[in-house]
């Protein structure tokens, strides 16, 4: 594994289940140093178009493979250009900014899109959208920006879930919960039988804790309040906020009392050890799993608290958008209506070591029995959100960490906490 530092939510791709291809929870584990001979991103000459990405290891080889298939088709001469992620990452504003810039660029869906989108510098892709009919409209969704028009192309995303392994339920003698009281009624069992029930990863990676302020309020207000909380249109003072922590309240004694000094590695760890019976994280924890205890590997989804409440799931979606001035939208909007086919995507999942879900319902992936399950379970949400800071900026995600993490250790004092939330998440939107 890299450093704690590459365990970055902003830039997680799936690292699905049962192989290790990936290493870290970034782009891959060999970050290349530099950009390739095309370094500038500008357009190549002859009308071709470059793709602009931040992806290394198993998964550059599965991009340059749906490359070489697209530049069969006649439909366009489409260039590769990888870069590492933390030059990426602070030089992708330069990028879609600049007088001449990459034509497509790989990246997420979510705030960030729709923030480029604002300003005008992503390309409308509504019309490849026109094409896509086999698509969710969860999926649709998270490719639109707030006008209403579509500026993203999805490849693959991931799920999250209660993660658990199918031995030591049987063992302990309990089953999966689906509703709010089920789940309440688990944890009492687990507890009573001297097994901490929820494990937790908070020393070094504070982020998990967003997974559950995310679930808890899209449970019980919704994904579309989330959103607008998200985006500053709400407060993280308001009433409706204090119920989501209510609820949290509800479990908080069944946590993992050692899960606040260690990462989600470690606990990880604890929970394939049965030192722990439940864990509330992305598929990735998997990626360093042993093939034969990822086979012992099930997951339940969050439960249900409001029936009345659409329910909406956590999948951070990865994909590609385009530069508003490219200077040959026909080619790149050939090469987004490309990867979002069913043939594009399951190449780019065979020769990435089979391990992401497409985000094509028909596209195959290496489906196993947990692979499949986690599938449906998103084909099947009304609305997928994010993560905590996909939703929102890089920049909230420390307001959350603060405050959730110090709720966790004194819920007493929530109305402190969520006063003291809202005035940095103020400084925050205020810029």
């Amino acid at each position: 594994m890299s450093s704690v530092s590459d365990f970055d939510p902003s830039r997680r791709r799936l690292l699905g289940l049962g192989l290790a291809g990936l290493g870290a929870l970034g782009a891959g584990p060999l970050l290349s140093a530099c950009a390739s001979s095309a370094g500038s991103g500008n357009t190549p000459a002859g009308g071709g178009i470059t793709l602009q990405s931040n992806l290394t290891g198993a998964a550059k080889s599965g991009l340059e493979k749906l490359i070489a298939d697209f530049n069969k088709l006649g439909k366009g001469t489409a260039t590769l250009n990888t870069v590492a992620t933390e030059i990426y990452r602070t030089q992708l504003p330069t990028y879609l900014s600049s007088a001449n810039p990459p034509d497509l660029y790989t990246w997420y869906s979510g705030s960030v899109a729709n923030a480029y989108s604002r300003k005008n510098l992503l390309l409308d892709v509504s019309d490849v959208w026109q094409g896509l009919g086999d698509y969710t409209p969860a999926m649709r969704n998270v490719s639109t920006d707030e006008t209403g028009k579509q500026i993203f192309v999805p490849m693959n995303n991931y799920w999250w879930g209660f993660f658990y392994r199918k031995s030591n339920f049987a063992k302990w003698g309990v089953q999966p919960p689906k509703t709010w009281a089920e789940f309440l009624t688990l944890c009492q069992t687990l507890k009573s039988k001297g097994i901490p029930p929820i494990g937790i990863g908070l020393g070094d990676t504070p982020w998990v804790a967003s997974a559950w302020f995310d679930y808890l309020n899209i449970r019980v207000n919704g994904a579309p309040f989330h959103r607008e909380l998200l985006a500053g249109k709400q407060r993280f003072d308001d009433p409706k906020v204090k119920a989501v922590f209510a609820k949290w309240s509800e479990v908080l004694p069944y946590f993992d009392p050692k899960g606040k000094a260690y990462p989600f590695q470690e606990a990880t760890t604890a929970l394939l050890a049965g030192k722990t019976g439940m864990f509330l994280i992305g598929t990735f924890l998997a990626d360093a799993t042993a093939k034969d205890v990822v086979e012992d590997l099930d997951f339940f989804q969050f439960p249900i608290i409001d029936p009345a409440v659409p329910v909406a799931e956590e999948a951070p979606t990865d994909g590609l958008f385009a530069s508003a001035k490219t200077a040959n939208p026909a080619a790149t909007k050939a090469l987004l209506t490309y990867v979002a086919s069913v043939e594009a995507q399951e190449a780019y999942v065979a020769n990435s070591a089979g391990i992401i879900l497409p985000a094509h319902p028909k596209a195959k992936a290496a489906e196993t029995p947990l692979v499949a399950k986690g599938k449906a379970m998103l084909a099947g949400a009304a609305e997928l959100t994010q993560f905590f800071n996909r939703d929102s900026s890089d920049a909230l995600q420390p307001t959350a960490d603060t405050a959730l993490t110090r709720f966790i250790d004194k819920p007493d004092q929530i109305d402190a906490i969520l006063a003291e939330w809202q005035k940095n998440a103020e400084k925050v939107f205020k810029g």
